[in-house]
């Protein structure tokens, strides 16, 4: 019977899954707290920036766990404790580096229940590059699109309230687009859906990451571009 316990017989130790992704971890942990103590901007800049590296530097976990087959019961339950705690730090100040960004979201949170989810639904399937596909493009496609955005948006428009920039959503797109066709690239090679399949997942995250509001786009991008991946390769038969 397959289960979510089926990776346990990894061809990697479990004590070297756990020190690499603890090791990783404590990389990214490590430049947020440089960052915080070396920027001189004011607190909510500075805060941003602390949360877009602990944003973008803690999703590349799911491409950890996808290279060294970490059983999927570990990916779940760490999603359980850190979607705990950060639901906690939002009453008290737990991470507060993290959730004062200037604004009610709950998208910290939404980003531990992702990966839970996704984890939990394509390590069963054996298909664990959706579940890394998804997350990446929220890690880094969201991530760098904010970034780009602050940075060099010149072209502002608002959604439901918030503001966006032209240059951060095509940023967005473009990282997504590159997530995609190397994801899918490294796994059915160099064919049509391949590229297709990545610029519909692309152009949809997009989509999805300009239409969410309070954090929900944490949520909404990757287990959209997931599923979306999912769906369109089994369309396509591939």
């Amino acid at each position: 019977m397959i289960s979510i316990f089926t990776s346990l017989d990894s061809n990697y130790p479990l004590w070297l899954q756990i020190t690499t992704v603890a090791v990783w971890l404590g990389l990214v942990i490590s430049a947020a707290w440089i960052a915080n103590h070396s920027i001189n901007h004011d607190s909510v800049k500075k805060s941003e920036i602390v949360r877009k590296i602990v944003h973008i530097g803690t999703g590349n976990v799911i491409l950890l766990a996808w290279l060294l087959d970490i059983p999927a019961i570990l990916g779940i339950v760490a999603s359980i404790l850190a979607s705990t705690v950060t639901l906690l730090s939002y009453r008290f100040p737990i991470l507060p580096g993290i959730n004062s960004v200037g604004r009610k979201s709950l998208g910290t949170f939404f980003y531990s229940v992702s990966i839970g989810i996704l984890v939990g639904c394509f390590w069963y399937l054996k298909q664990p590059y959706y579940a890394a596909l998804g997350i990446l493009i929220m890690s880094w496609g969201d991530g760098l699109a904010a970034l780009i955005g602050q940075r060099f948006g010149k072209h502002k428009y608002t959604i439901f309230g918030g503001q966006k920039s032209w240059e951060g959503s095509l940023a967005m797109t473009l990282v997504s687009y590159v997530i995609s066709s190397s994801i899918l690239f490294s796994v059915q090679g160099n064919i049509w859906q391949t590229w297709v399949v990545s610029m519909v997942i692309a152009i949809a995250a997009t989509g999805l990451e300009i239409f969410s509001f309070l954090g929900v786009d944490n949520l909404t991008v990757p287990l959209g571009s997931a599923a979306l991946a999912f769906m369109l390769n089994q369309v396509l038969g591939k």
